[in-house]
């Protein structure tokens, strides 16, 4: 997966549209939060600082600065053998992918003989206020279903699980790179119907390795009947909230349980499942994550990067922030109705990627950073040169690429202006609906076939509700950003603006439009009473005339990016074959690694917390504070066992994706549920570091004594432990 600034793609007469956020950037479709000031848009970034002085070593590229996230397809045996003394067979690297799962959002497992399946708090988060009945708040209070018959089911999600991977590259060779997208859904249905189509729950993905250079097919087994079984209250799940984020020492119980039932109401009993190790982890011991990474740009070149430094991350960073200050606004005068639109979760998730591409931000700013990299690529294009055939066909690839981002850099104030647009948890549904409004109104006019019109009008319908008080506050956010980017003498500005601030202007449009309640909109489009006098299609005429010629002229640069990508892929794979692992895709990989401390702020983390520093937490920042605790957590249950071990560390490569991954030991033993990385692990966007890069999970030994000590859900305890 290609990174790119999250962009709207529209079309009169396909009646389609598209928000592209690599690796759920905008949100950490994502993609998981630290203030930020409002950053500017600039050509370039000029640092002052006193000059820093780095060992050689850590200028020099390192045989995992691409990572260690190993395909299914692909597994580094012999790297296994020499670095643990064993060698997976393929019964092992079986049971691993079929116990693996993943969720819309994050990754999973099952954990129990009867479909119970192990993810994160804040994967589950969505879930739990969709199940909560009237006058309950399960957010807040947790959930635990103390008989099978009392487990919610939770609508509209699913979950797959993985169980056949074809190869498909020879096929996609012979497709050019602009073709492959569309060409990716008749591959996906011929298999998907040779193994029972949609009747029997297959999915097929294609999944592009090195940017295209291996294609595979991945076969997945979807299950739609998913039930919610426990899920601790928010304040623990989420404990030391946007503070402790991407940070340790963590004392989070970021876990829930669902379950999965079969098309006969009854719970699927999977084969292969995870079993529970009760002994945990030491330190120095071998683990394994298994789960979907979102995406990686490890394979980006030093140009990209440069690029991202300087112009798109920038734009992101700077929509995150204008949408989070909108947000919260409203939350704080409109807690209730916030609460009935799940506006809380939504700011969650733009404070996680908030943080990310804050310290996302820094390291590329990083000039050992940059450095290794710049070395990394210097040694691949040395092996390219010092061959014909790869100098002839790939040696002026750097090059091409360097150019297409400087002629990017001509459009760093249009990208800024118009990033996220179309986002539709982050857009005022007054625009959109305009948007869609002028399409729907252009199309008729234009003589568009009706089935176009009425894709429009699908999308139209799809717009959800927003109450009014956020909706003129994320248009105002957009305004803003066009002013600041275009200027307010800019045409489609002045034309929107006409004297007025963005929040005024912003205000007078929702108030006056009809598009700025759901079901009025609906209606009238029904009834073919919306016309362009409308104020919200006024307000989208002039943005979409600005963002088109934006739009086609990025578009170009983008589509070039990705066929010198692709070459470039085909190069490197040529140069290292599978010894360096692909970009992520949101597929399974598998990430090794060991239990380390490491040295951070002057003193040295430990391998684990425990419940004691739970508790210290809540005593020394006070009960009105982010480590605040439940009620039934303030007076220490009676048989709750402080010395027991509650968060660990690891070496183990992981990225926005993983979260809920399960950790495994060599036997595939659960010893604990990922979900973050600490705060030096961020830049592992771009660069693995593993000396101070530190996955963080929550312990299974926690887990339990939790389940059973805090809660009393000893169901789940006897079918995790098989007593």
């Amino acid at each position: 997966m290609r990174r790119t600034t999250a962009l709207l793609t529209l079309s009169v007469l396909s009646g389609s549209w598209a928000c592209a956020s690599g690796g759920g950037a905008i949100p950490p479709a994502t993609p998981s939060p630290a203030q930020v000031d409002t950053v500017r848009i600039v050509d370039t970034v000029t640092i002052e600082a006193e000059p820093v002085f780095y060992d050689s070593s850590a200028l020099q590229a390192d045989p995992f600065d691409n990572g260690k996230m190993w395909t299914f397809e692909y597994p580094p045996l012999e790297y296994f053998r020499e670095a643990y003394g064993f060698t997976p067979d393929s019964a092992w690297f079986r049971q691993a992918h079929l116990g693996a799962l993943r969720l819309p959002n994050c990754s999973a497992s099952f954990v129990s003989p009867r479909g119970l399946v192990l993810t994160n708090h804040h994967c589950a988060r969505e879930m739990v206020s969709q199940v909560s009945q009237e006058g309950e708040q399960l957010l807040d209070n947790g959930f635990y279903a103390a008989q099978l018959s009392d487990e919610r089911a939770v609508q509209d999600t699913h979950i797959d699980r993985l169980v056949e991977i074809v190869d498909v590259s020879a096929e996609f060779d012979t497709i050019p790179v602009p073709e492959r997208t569309a060409y990716e859904e008749t591959v996906s249905t011929r298999l998907a119907n040779a193994r029972g189509g949609e009747e029997a729950g297959i999915v097929v993905e294609i999944i592009s390795l090195w940017n295209g250079a291996k294609t595979s097919a991945y076969v997945f087994r979807r299950y739609q009947d998913v039930r919610l079984v426990m899920a601790p209250e928010l304040q623990l799940g989420y404990f030391g909230g946007d503070p402790d984020n991407f940070t340790y020492p963590r004392y989070a119980l970021d876990m829930s349980f669902l379950r999965v039932y079969g098309d006969d109401g009854n719970p699927v009993q999977p084969d292969n499942y995870f079993t529970w190790s009760t002994e945990g982890v030491s330190e120095g011991d071998a683990v394994f994550i298994i789960g979907n990474p979102g995406s990686t740009s490890r394979l980006q070149t030093v140009a990209e990067l440069e690029f991202r430094r300087d112009v798109s991350d920038v734009a992101t960073l700077e929509f995150l922030n204008g949408r989070i200050a909108a947000l919260r606004e409203y939350i704080d005068e409109n807690p209730e109705e916030a609460e009935e639109f799940d506006v809380r979760n939504k700011l969650f998730s733009l404070l996680n990627s908030q943080k990310a591409y804050t310290g996302i931000l820094e390291g590329l700013r990083d000039p050992a950073i940059i450095a290794r990299r710049r070395d990394a690529q210097e040694a691949f294009q040395d092996s390219i040169e010092s061959t014909m055939a790869l100098r002839n066909e790939y040696g002026d690839l750097f090059a091409e690429m360097a150019s297409v981002q400087d002629e990017k850099r001509q459009q760093a104030s249009q990208l800024a202006a118009f990033a996220g647009l179309g986002s539709p948890d982050y857009t005022s549904g007054v625009l959109l609906r305009g948007i869609f409004a002028l399409q729907y109104l252009s199309g008729q006019g234009g003589g568009a076939p009706a089935e176009a019109l009425e894709g429009v009008a699908e999308l139209f319908r799809e717009v959800g509700r927003q109450p009014e008080g956020l909706q003129w506050r994320l248009l105002a956010a957009r305004l803003q950003d066009m002013q600041r980017h275009l200027g307010s003498s800019s045409r489609p500005v002045s034309s929107i603006l006409q004297g007025r601030s963005p929040e005024a202007a912003a205000r007078a449009i929702v108030s006056a439009s009809i598009l700025s309640d759901s079901g009025a909109a609906v209606n009238a489009l029904e009834a073919g009473t919306i016309d362009r006098n409308d104020p919200a299609v006024q307000l989208a005429l002039p943005i979409l005339q600005a963002y088109g010629q934006f739009q086609g002229a990025f578009t170009q640069l983008t589509d070039r990016e990705s066929e010198i990508a692709n070459q470039l892929g085909r190069a490197r794979f040529d140069v290292y074959g599978t010894s360096q692992p692909p970009d992520a895709t949101f597929s399974l990989r598998i990430a090794d690694g060991r239990v380390e401390a490491y040295e951070y702020n002057g003193t040295v983390a430990p391998i684990y917390t425990t419940f004691y520093g739970l508790y210290d937490h809540y005593y020394s920042y006070g009960p009105d504070s982010e480590w605040k605790l439940p009620e039934r957590w303030v007076n220490r249950p009676r048989g709750l066992d402080l010395e027991t071990p509650f968060n660990f560390i690891s070496t183990a490569d992981i990225i926005g994706g993983n979260s809920g991954s399960p950790v495994l030991n060599s036997d595939l033993e659960v010893v604990g549920v990922v979900f973050d990385g600490n705060i030096e692990s961020l830049p592992g966007d771009y660069i693995y570091l593993p000396t101070k890069n530190r996955s963080v999970a929550v312990d299974a030994r926690g887990i339990l004594e939790a389940l059973r000590d805090v809660y009393g859900a000893q169901r789940i305890v006897s079918e995790l432990t098989g007593r």
